[in-house]
């Protein structure tokens, strides 16, 4: 076989196996051709579909939208309606309001004509008998009425001296009625009740756990906890309870503060007590100035300086005879500005002079003098206005009354002391007995602290230990003892308790 032969056979091969191969590939693109139209067709149906109910969706929100708005248009509508309704009932009220209204001026525009012209009837008729008078008499006005005056005094002397007195003796009695009137108003609105402030003030405890804890390990923690305090603490039986024992409020305040914050805290040891102490004295503090500024703002008195106010807190926890001083004061505030406004006197004046007319009573056991000097100087140094200084000052009759405001103080003074239940004598002396075994014992040398306790059974003294020695410290009970028993006079006896401690303090660093 020839070249050409094999050549021509190999083309005609060639061209056979390309027109298989291009007849092969029509098929296979024919046949995924008509696959992927199917998946477009089913996917452009699934499409209609998912908007179809899109649109059903949303036809139907729609139409729930619309229902409400009809809803709230319908709401709306009927509150317009009503609204409307109600002003025209307001209107035909208004209206009918004011026909009475014009009828009730025109008929006292009709009487007040008709009095002015009664009142030229009585000034004409008038005129006309004064000049028959004078024609009769051939006298002037004035010495018609000189003779007839004269003439009625001689025929009716004793009528006239008798009518006098008897005018002057109503006047009297009218007067003591009015001031009667005042002065039981003023005791009928002020007429609380008042409680005589007790001598301790028991704290709830959590568990009965704590007392062990407060007492401490051979009552380590309970005296160091009244020595801080100079109080005495009752750990009793009483289920949930520790009593607070003292004759002075500020101390059992400052006592109840720190211990309520030691049970919170837990950690009751005597280093802790001792600053739970000192943060409970800020706490009062606190307290003394709150205290003075509601007194001032209950009783509506301004222009204060804030010092003063900062004394008159103080008074909140000083009892004169068992009255708290601070209550008395306000409450003689309001009785001062009642009588005052009857009276028609400096109402402002009055109140400043009842609530400040014990001021000295907040310092008087630190300063010398009496209660009332104390206050004057008090609030001369602080610039309070002089008319208030003189209102205070004379309610103990230790200076003159120089204004009326003066004399109400002090009839408010004895009107809030002296009613019922007020206060107590024999609580106030006891107080006062308490005060004097504390001063007795401050009076020596080397003494920092003295605590009266146990009501005044005894006198618990802590000393500088630089200053005093042990043996000192005995001589100084003993001498206490001595002045005790010779300048105080009391029931049984008194136990001079003398208290020497000394604490070193390093700090590792």
């Amino acid at each position: 076989m020839s070249l050409k032969t094999v050549i021509f056979l190999i083309g005609i091969f060639s061209l056979g196996g390309a027109t298989i191969g291009y007849f092969l590939r029509w098929a296979l693109t024919f046949g995924k051709q008509g696959s992927a139209e199917l998946k477009i067709k089913k996917m452009l149906l699934d499409a209609q579909e998912h908007a179809k109910n899109i649109i059903s969706k949303a036809e139907n929100k729609s139409v729930s939208i619309l229902e409400d708005v009809k809803k709230e248009k319908r709401e709306k509508e009927d509150q317009l309606r009503k609204a409307e309704e109600r002003l025209v009932k307001k209107e035909d009220f208004l209206d009918s309001r004011q026909v009475e209204i014009d009828a009730g001026a025109k008929n006292i525009e009709n009487k007040i004509k008709k009095v002015e012209s009664i009142k030229q009837e009585i000034d004409k008729i008038k005129e006309e008998e004064i000049e028959n008078l004078k024609k009769i008499s051939h006298l002037g006005k004035e010495e018609a009425q000189a003779k007839l005056l004269q003439i009625i005094e001689k025929e009716y002397e004793e009528d006239l001296t008798a009518k006098m007195q008897k005018l002057e003796r109503t006047g009297e009695e009218k007067l003591e009625e009015r001031a009667k009137d005042i002065l039981i108003t003023a005791i009928h609105r002020m007429g609380n009740s008042v409680a005589a402030d007790v001598l301790s003030t028991t704290i709830t405890i959590p568990s009965d756990d704590i007392k062990g804890k407060i007492i401490g390990k051979e009552g380590k923690n309970i005296r160091a906890f009244e020595r801080a305090t100079g109080t005495e603490i009752v750990v009793d039986d009483t289920p949930g309870a520790i009593t607070i024992s003292s004759f002075d409020p500020v101390r059992r305040q400052v006592a109840r503060t720190a211990l309520e914050n030691l049970i919170i805290d837990g950690r009751i040891q005597p280093a802790k007590i001792e600053e739970f102490v000192e943060k409970a004295r800020e706490e009062i503090n606190k307290i003394i100035k709150k205290k003075g500024e509601q007194a001032v703002y209950e009783c509506g008195i301004l222009n204060i300086d804030p010092r003063i106010i900062s004394i008159l807190g103080r008074l909140y926890f000083r009892t004169s005879y068992g009255q708290n001083v601070l209550q008395h004061s306000i409450e003689m505030s309001h009785i001062a500005g009642m009588i005052a406004e009857e009276l028609k006197a400096d109402v402002a004046v009055a109140k400043a002079g009842a609530l400040l007319h014990d001021i000295g009573k907040a310092v008087d056991h630190e300063i010398q003098g009496t209660h009332v000097e104390i206050g004057r100087r008090i609030l001369q140094k602080f610039g309070a206005d002089e008319k208030i200084i003189k209102a205070m000052q004379p309610h103990h009759e230790e200076y003159p009354y120089e204004s009326v405001e003066a004399i109400i103080v002090q009839v408010a003074d004895a009107i809030s002391g002296s009613r019922p239940g007020a206060r107590r004598d024999t609580v106030e002396n006891y107080l006062k007995r308490l005060k004097e075994l504390e001063e007795i014992a401050n009076s020596f040398e080397g003494v920092s602290k003295a605590y009266a306790l146990q009501a005044g059974r005894e006198i618990r003294v802590l000393v500088t230990p630089e200053n005093v020695s042990d043996i000192e410290a005995k001589k100084l009970a003993r001498n206490i003892a001595t002045k005790i028993e010779k300048e105080l006079k009391y029931p049984g006896e008194i136990k001079v308790n003398v208290i020497r401690e000394t604490r070193i303090i390093e700090y590792a660093r």
